[in-house]
């Protein structure tokens, strides 16, 4: 065996530097994070071609003393903590005393560090973790730090960095989270001396957001405030249909520091669950304050993961802090118009000609020859206010109750075609596989009625009304808030399909068949399926396991009724049969997207007024039904305003 040898000072500095300095990247974490323990309130970063050859951070912060500053560069020199009892209660990002003596062992740094209180400040130098330079010099309040010609004495490491523009996008990673993880700090990037981006340091979150992320991202998300078990979880998350191509915006911070956490990316995933398009993951800006004795942030060399004392708590408070985010905000879209070209030097007689065209284009012929006529006898160029206004209403009348919009009592057709009526079971009852439910609304929930027209349930409660629909998918509506909504009708009632499957409340929606249905499974598909009965009776159907490996559908939701039935009875055996131990997996969730998918209206269907309204409501006032499972939008709305500024009204 060989002898065991004393590594020197050099080696085993290299070889703890190694551990915590990866890349520039690191180096600037490091410093930054230093830079935000020390108080100061503006932070300037600066690096040239990748940050290898040249990094600055400065900062306002407390400074150090002339004495203080060699010591800052010793191992497990550090200020944070003096007791094992500390390290149960960290608050600060660096505690272990390690930054600047593993970036001084691969780099030439240079520092320039003055307290408030002190006449002259101090410039150290150090290479290679041996001082250079240690002296009184004239400087600013706070600290400057200079990193150049990082990994010199290690080139095996140095050749490695990769490109420029990717060391240096890497900097600029590091600098975006931790600007989110303190908004009340003004932090300024340069790169290659131009400013890439300068954060306000007005302790507002959502400024943060948009200085590091930019307008368009800001705008689409949502505003989280939760707590729960301990935990107070603060920032925003993206609405679904604003989703990612990848996690890189998914941005989690526990007591102001930015960590990977799988546990919190999967709970975040789950609250959008059947929400987002496939392909597309959620971003989120979240602050996680949580007891420092509940979590562990000495478990990783950069302080790059967390381990928490109470995983379960944790998922759940995150899982329930976005679900409520999404509640809160109503996920209803905003319909996208381009804007008009912009109007310049109109006189006040144009203005007021076109405005008086754009009343003619509405006005019914009969009102527009009157209107002539007296303009005619009064030989006046203005139109007589009292006519325009008897016109609007009467165009207003008459486009708010359209002959083809005329409410009829709503029916609920019984399926009678190779179906028959046998005894329910349980609580199951028999409706149209294509009727739609009243929807539940904030004030009741009320049950269809024949004898009841939609006419009068709209002066009741309703506060949105189909006028009709375009290109045999969309259902256009209006409301009482003065929006135009649109509904892609295929879409909306897939979700509310798959929402009562998942729901395992579709007893009510069975139909008994005439004939029953036999289907030949394999012996571990029909033990699937019963061991996993009442789940199915949950979602609709009902079968006889009297013939085993055959099993025989007696009822099924009626909107399915007109599908291949052996076939959905098949995909769900087989389902139940990879998943026969969680039956409300990703994998069921799949298969019921199928069946909602078959199952649901198409483009082109004949639907009758009635049957959009009850689509329209559920829609509107269900804030489930925001996308369809496959996570594309359901609805957008078009404000009044928005429209007439396309028509250049405003």
């Amino acid at each position: 065996m060989p002898s065991i040898n004393i590594l020197s000072r050099e080696m085993s500095e290299l070889i703890a530097a190694g551990e915590v300095i990866e890349r520039p990247a690191s180096v600037i974490k490091e410093l930054v994070e230093n830079a935000i323990d020390s108080g100061a309130g503006h932070i300037t970063v600066e690096i040239k071609n990748g940050g290898l050859p040249y990094m600055r951070v400065t900062d306002d912060g407390c400074g150090m003393s002339f004495d203080d500053v060699p010591k800052a560069f010793l191992r497990h020199a550090t200020s944070k903590i003096l007791t094992k009892d500390d390290l149960e209660n960290i608050c600060t990002l660096g505690f272990r005393g390690e930054a600047l003596a593993s970036v001084s062992a691969v780099s030439r740094a240079e520092t320039m560090t003055k307290q408030k209180d002190e006449t002259y400040g101090t410039l150290y130098r150090i290479e290679g973790s041996e001082e250079v330079l240690h002296e009184k010099s004239g400087c600013p309040d706070g600290t400057t730090i200079i990193i150049r010609d990082l990994f010199y004495n290690v080139p095996a490491r140095r050749k490695f960095m990769k490109k420029e523009v990717t060391e240096a996008n890497a900097v600029s990673q590091v600098i975006q989270r931790i600007t989110l993880s303190h908004p009340e700090i003004s932090f300024k990037f340069i790169r290659d001396n131009r400013i890439e981006f300068n954060s306000s340091g007005d302790g507002e979150l959502f400024s943060a957001v948009y200085a590091v992320y930019g307008r368009d991202f800001a705008r689409d998300m949502m505003p989280v405030d939760y707590e729960d078990n301990g935990i107070h979880i603060t920032g925003y998350a993206v609405k679904p249909l604003y989703s990612k191509n990848n996690r890189s915006f998914q941005n989690f911070f526990v007591n102001g520091r930015y960590v990977h956490s799988k546990i919190c990316s999967v709970a975040l995933e789950s609250a959008y669950e059947n929400m987002v398009m496939t392909g597309k993951f959620p971003a989120c800006v979240l602050m996680i304050d949580i007891a420092p004795s509940a979590v562990d942030v000495n478990i990783h060399p950069s302080k790059a993961e967390v381990r928490f004392t109470n995983e379960k708590e944790v998922s759940d408070t995150v899982f329930s802090a976005v679900k409520n985010a999404m509640v809160k905000d109503g996920l209803i879209y905003e319909f996208e118009l381009k804007p008009t070209a912009k109007q310049t030097d109109v006189t006040v007689q144009e203005k007021e000609e076109i405005e008086q065209q754009q009343e003619f284009i509405f006005t019914p012929v009969d009102r527009i020859e009157e209107t002539e006529k007296k303009l005619a006898e009064n030989n006046n160029n203005s139109v007589p206010e009292e006519v325009l206004e008897t016109a609007e209403i009467e165009v207003c009348s008459a486009y708010s109750k359209p002959e083809t919009a005329v409410r009829k009592p709503l029916k609920i057709p019984h399926e009678t075609e190779n179906k028959t009526v046998s005894e329910p079971f349980e609580n199951f009852s028999y409706i149209s596989s294509k009727s739609f439910e009243t929807a539940e609304t904030p004030e009741k929930k009320t049950v269809s009625e024949p004898e009841k027209s939609t006419e009068s349930v709209w002066t009741e409660k309703q506060k949105i009304r189909v006028i009709g629909e375009a290109f045999g998918l969309y259902v256009i509506a209006e409301t009482e808030d003065n929006k135009i909504v649109m509904i892609d009708k295929h879409a909306a009632h897939e979700r509310i399909i798959f929402e009562r499957l998942k729901s395992r409340n579709c007893r009510q929606y069975a139909q008994m068949l005439i004939n029953e249905i036999k289907v030949l499974l394999t012996a571990e598909e029909f033990s699937a399926m019963e061991e996993n009965r009442e789940l199915l009776e949950d979602m609709g159907f009902l079968f006889d396991f009297s013939e085993n490996p055959c099993v025989s559908a007696k009822a099924v939701p009626t909107f399915v009724t007109e599908l291949d039935i052996e076939a959905v009875i098949s995909e769900i055996a087989d389902n139940l049969r990879l998943y026969r131990h969680n039956p409300q997996s990703h994998m069921l969730d799949d298969m019921l997207h199928t069946v909602a998918c078959k199952a649901a209206i198409k483009a082109n269907d004949k639907n009758s007024m009635s049957e959009l309204q009850s689509l329209a409501e559920q829609v509107y006032y269900d804030e489930k039904i925001r996308h369809c499972p496959h996570g594309r939008p359901v609805m957008f709305t078009m404000t009044k305003n928005n429209i007439a500024h396309q028509f250049g009204r405003t």
